[in-house]
């Protein structure tokens, strides 16, 4: 199986071009379906008492399905997320973020994305509509 890494359409993304000097660094990885990365948040990333802050977990749950549709060659933006924070997430404890396809209906693509800590808890999950630009890869796997 072919592994293919983040494009660098968002040159400057805040959670995965590791070109921005202020931004996560996060790499993807898309296989077999699924979308991965892994995130450790610092003391830069903290809303309260060490605590990573919400928006920033928000924003690398986002990014790993966006990410699905980048690495098959498509193009998208969110439209409706939900997210529902299980865990709290402690500074300098490394997450594990996944995504998977839903179901796709026209332009619409529904996916769903976790954070795991290595422990195996869940810390939060989201689910998704993406509406696509372009389709790249995406038509001929869904």
């Amino acid at each position: 199986m072919a592994e293919k890494q983040s494009k660098l359409g968002g040159k400057n993304c805040f959670v995965c071009s590791p070109h921005n000097p202020i931004g996560l660094g996060v790499k993807f990885e898309y296989d077999n379906g699924v979308c991965r990365g892994e995130f450790e948040p610092n003391e830069h990333h903290v809303g309260f008492d060490g605590i990573a802050h919400g928006g920033i977990i928000f924003s690398v749950l986002d990014d790993v399905m966006a990410n699905w549709i980048f690495l098959q060659q498509g193009r998208g933006f969110t439209a409706k997320c939900e997210i529902r924070y299980r865990d709290p997430l402690p500074v300098g404890t490394k997450i594990l973020l996944e995504c998977r396809f839903k179901r796709r209906k026209g332009r619409l693509v529904q996916l769903s994305s976790s954070a795991v800590r290595a422990d195996g808890t869940l810390v939060a999950e989201a689910d998704a509509s993406f509406m696509l630009e372009e389709l790249g890869n995406i038509a001929a796997t869904f």
